[in-house]
């Protein structure tokens, strides 16, 4: 990948730059951000994390380039590097804590959860968006930024760092995916040529 020259700018341009170019798509970047990671308080650290990146390293970025591309880029490297980082190590628990709920007078010990009513909570919803973030990552992710965010090939290949052909195989693998997890409903919504 190519080298960009570093850009000098003063701290009142930092702040148009940032401002002008990078704020208008922090609603964009939020919502990528929970479609990858399914949870709202961790796709606004994700968000904060990418803008804190983007201030930090705005020399990198070319003035009068795709900011929301570079952008998308910085948020995709953020959340790989955090999913590596968790998958790596193990879950925290706080067992002084849990003994400590436990013995508490706010346990309540009548209390049973019926599974069945637990998981079927989280199917119920929209179909569409279960559908997709049932789907790999990487294949969630080519389906975001083509279909959702409306970038094109050459630009999802700079965000995803994957060649273009790459992401047109990565893409059309995601859309009949996503065809197949979506024909009952469909069919159900009174579509016939599925």
């Amino acid at each position: 990948m190519e080298e960009t020259p570093k850009q000098h700018y003063s701290e009142k341009e930092k702040n148009e730059v940032f401002h002008g170019e990078f704020l208008p798509h922090i609603s964009s970047m939020y919502n990528f951000g929970y479609r990858l990671t399914l949870d709202r308080d961790d796709a606004k650290d994700l968000v904060q994390d990418t803008y804190l990146k983007a201030y930090r390293f705005i020399a990198s970025f070319q003035k009068g380039t795709n900011a929301k591309a570079w952008l998308f880029r910085i948020l995709k490297n953020s959340f790989i590097n955090d999913y590596r980082k968790k998958t790596k190590e193990p879950s925290k628990v706080d067992y002084q804590e849990v003994e400590t709920y436990y013995n508490s007078e706010e346990f309540d010990r009548q209390i049973t959860p019926d599974l069945r009513v637990e998981s079927l909570k989280d199917m119920i919803g929209d179909e569409i968006s279960n559908a997709l973030n049932s789907l790999d990552v990487d294949f969630r992710t080519v389906i975001i930024l083509c279909d959702l965010e409306g970038f094109k090939y050459e630009e999802m290949a700079k965000i995803l760092d994957i060649p273009i052909g790459t992401v047109r195989s990565r893409l059309h693998r995601a859309r009949n995916l996503l065809k197949e997890k979506l024909t009952h409903y469909a069919k159900s919504m009174g579509y016939k040529n599925v």
